[in-house]
C-alpha cells in the first residue's frame, strides 16, 4: 500500500521542534507535603499529520509538585499552541509530559490524552513516570 505525500517527518511531528508557548510555574507552599494536583482540559485540538484532519481530545494531567506548581493560565496557552500543528496522538501525550516533567520536576507526572473518535477509533495515551 502507497503512503502518498506521507513521510518520516509527519512522524517526527510534535517532537523539540514544535514550539509551543512557555509553560510557567509558581512555588508549592506545601513542597513538605505529597498531594495531587489534577487538570482536566476537554477542549484539545490538534491535526492528523497525514490527513491535515482536526483531532479532538481530553488532556487529563495528574502530578505530586515539589518545589513548583504549574500556572494554569500558561498550561492552557500551551495546550492552544497545538491547535494547528499536525501531530500524532502518541507525541501529544509525551511531548505534554515532557515539558510538564522539565519545568516542574514533579514527584511524580500522569498524562493521559484521550483522543474523541475518527473514523470509528478514539485512542487513549497515557504516559506515567516518577520524575524526581
Amino acid at each position: 500500500m502507497e503512503r502518498t505525500g506521507y513521510t518520516t517527518g509527519h512522524a517526527q511531528s510534535g517532537r523539540a521542534d514544535l514550539s509551543l508557548p512557555e509553560l510557567s510555574a509558581w512555588p508549592n507552599q506545601y513542597s513538605d507535603r505529597d498531594y495531587w494536583i489534577e487538570i482536566h482540559s476537554p477542549e484539545f485540538t490538534c491535526r492528523c499529520p497525514k490527513t491535515g484532519q482536526p483531532d479532538f481530545a481530553h488532556v487529563r494531567v495528574r502530578y505530586q509538585p515539589a518545589a513548583l506548581c504549574v500556572e494554569l493560565k500558561s498550561f492552557k496557552e500551551y495546550l492552544q499552541g497545538f491547535r494547528e500543528t499536525g501531530i500524532f496522538h502518541e507525541n501529544v501525550a509525551n511531548r505534554v509530559h515532557d515539558d510538564l516533567a522539565a519545568v516542574l520536576c514533579p514527584r511524580r507526572l500522569q498524562v493521559e490524552v484521550v483522543f474523541l473518535p475518527r473514523g470509528g477509533i478514539t485512542t487513549t495515551v497515557r504516559v506515567e513516570s516518577p520524575t524526581a
